[in-house]
């Protein structure tokens, strides 16, 4: 019997009751390429009646600018037929009997019967289903033909249905076969709620068997909870009903086709959960009767999994795009001043050209040099940052003299010190420790040089390390400015400064180098400070983590 013909269903055979209330489209198509059958969603969905689109090829119902690939790809489909699970691929199209355009979503599977072969086509229509991931899926690949109404896209996963005889009595096989093997819930219920059936997907996602539920459970056992009592709420408010029992909202909900897409969580016999897309329609016999509900439901997870994935790109593309601004906006202003100095210095040597003047010229040639150190310090700290953020730090530890590093160190920074400042440095302990010399370096030019920057003149700044059999420690102290309450809790932040630093130059990217470079020693920094009373930082390594560290560089 043909179903686009007459539609004449048979009302004991749940299977064909299923496939022709199914709130999805399902059509069947010979390997001509012709429709053979399809269901009233199919019909409704395209704007046809059955002699309307019986016998027509099925690019009948697609724009014309897909015909010649179209037919190509069925030929090729056939000779290789290979299942596709709805929401898959890209964005296609259907086009109505009105001539106008929307965005489908299709499932595929091959069928044999007898010696002929068949196509069966699942077909949801996805205008109202693109969410924010959709939207720009469509915006790149279909940007020409989706602009205005198709900006939301659900992809829908979907496994081959089998193939519908035209053949009444083969027609119940073909039908529970194609419910069997769908890639998405399809389960429907008596009108009193009760499961009637439940096909294996169901069986699958929600670990209940047949066995469990048929004519025993109804949906609401596979329904996150508070979900099915705010849904009860809610309605009852809005249409003033109450009603005695929670299957009887879904009930009403479904005939008033408000259960379509319903975004909602499902619940695993084990109690793990899982976001669906939820729809429940009524199922009427030929009189019109309500006979039962028909529900479809798809998992969503693997979506959710792609939308949070595409959120969190979005997240670091944004604020890639902040740091690059503040980068370009700190460079500008941390660069002007030193190259102020040595082009200024510059000329006032050239001005300088007599004999007498030497000590001018080596006053100016020598803010040049502070000032070329000034530009190189920041370049290394941008670069620093760079690299730590691309995680291309590593270490490298070898055993060194800690008083012997201390001393080459300090003979470096010496010329940074203010008028009559001093640095008071102590050693306790054995002199021997496992470090990466460069990256240690790198924490003691930083702090000792904001050590100098923050402190006044005539002022001393202690530095302390401490040696024992477990911890090696490092401690520099100054007495300078201090840092405010409010300060300090972004103090490791990227470019942050605090707010008493404003006019003395930096980047704020010193101490977030810091803790990264101690982070990567496997260090722990603490820091104590109080304002106009100074600033005391201390980094404690664990002797044990950096044996680890220094056994896996050399295995």
């Amino acid at each position: 019997m043909s179903i686009l013909s007459t539609f004449e269903t048979n009302p004991n055979n749940q299977y064909e009751q299923l496939f022709y209330n199914a709130s999805i489209g399902i059509a069947i198509v010979d390997q001509k390429g012709m429709i053979i059958n399809g269901n009233n969603f199919f019909l409704s969905m395209f704007g046809y009646d059955a002699n309307e689109i019986k016998n027509k090829p099925i690019e009948f119902i697609i724009p014309n600018r897909y015909h010649h690939s179209h037919v190509a790809n069925r030929e090729d489909f056939f000779k290789n037929p290979i299942s596709r699970p709805m929401g898959l691929g890209k964005t296609l199209f259907g086009k109505k009997k009105d001539g106008s355009e929307f965005p489908v979503e299709i499932s595929l599977d091959a069928h044999v019967y007898g010696e002929e072969k068949y196509i069966v086509a699942c077909i949801t229509n996805g205008s109202n289903k693109m969410g924010d991931l959709g939207n720009l899926e469509s915006i790149k690949e279909n940007l020409e033909f989706a602009v205005e109404n198709k900006n939301k896209e659900l992809s829908r996963t979907f496994q081959v249905l089998e193939l519908l005889n035209e053949k009444l009595e083969d027609a119940y096989d073909n039908q529970k076969a194609i419910l069997d093997n769908a890639k998405v819930m399809m389960f429907s219920m008596y009108e009193n709620g009760l499961i009637k059936f439940f096909n294996p997907e169901t069986v699958n996602l929600t670990g209940y068997s047949e066995s469990e539920v048929i004519s025993k459970k109804d949906p609401l056992l596979f329904i996150r909870k508070n979900e099915i009592q705010l849904c009860k709420e809610e309605f009852e408010n809005k249409h003033n009903l109450r009603f005695d029992n929670d299957f009887d909202v879904l009930k009403e909900k479904s005939i008033r086709n408000e259960i379509v897409d319903l975004e909602c969580f499902f619940v695993h016999k084990n109690g793990d959960e899982f976001p669906v897309t939820l729809s429940i329609t009524p199922i009427y016999n030929k009189k019109n009767q309500l006979t039962g509900f028909m529900g479809v439901a798809m998992d969503l997870t693997t979506r959710k999994e792609a939308q949070d994935n595409l959120l969190e790109a979005l997240t670091k593309e944004k604020k890639l795009g902040e740091l690059k601004s503040r980068f370009v906006s700190m460079a500008s202003h941390e660069f002007r001043t030193p190259l102020s100095t040595i082009l200024s210095s510059a000329y006032l040597i050239e001005q300088y050209a007599e004999k007498d003047d030497q000590p001018k010229r080596e006053k100016h040639l020598n803010r040049i040099v502070s000032a070329v150190n000034n530009l190189t310090n920041i370049l290394n700290e941008f670069l620093s940052v760079g690299k730590i953020e691309e995680g291309k730090i590593v270490s490298h530890l070898t055993e060194c003299s800690i008083n012997n590093f201390l001393n080459t160190l300090l003979k470096e920074i010496k010329h940074s010190l203010k008028k009559g400042q001093y640095l008071n440095l102590s050693h306790q302990g054995n002199e021997k420790v496992i470090t990466d010399q460069n990256l240690l370096k790198n924490i003691m030019l930083n702090l000792i040089s904001n050590a100098i920057k923050f402190s006044a003149e005539e002022s001393k700044i202690d530095i302390k390390t401490v040696n024992d059999s477990n911890y090696f420690t490092i401690e520099v102290r100054d007495y300078g400015i201090g840092i405010s309450e409010e300060d300090q809790v972004h103090l490791m932040e990227r470019f942050f400064r605090g707010s008493n630093v404003t006019n003395i130059q930096g980047t704020g990217l010193g101490l977030h180098i810091v803790s990264k470079y101690v982070e990567t020693l496997g260090g722990k920094l603490t820091f104590k400070s109080n304002l106009d009373e100074g600033t005391s930082i201390q980094i404690i390594f664990n002797h044990l983590k950096l044996k680890e560290n220094e056994d896996n560089f050399i295995n």
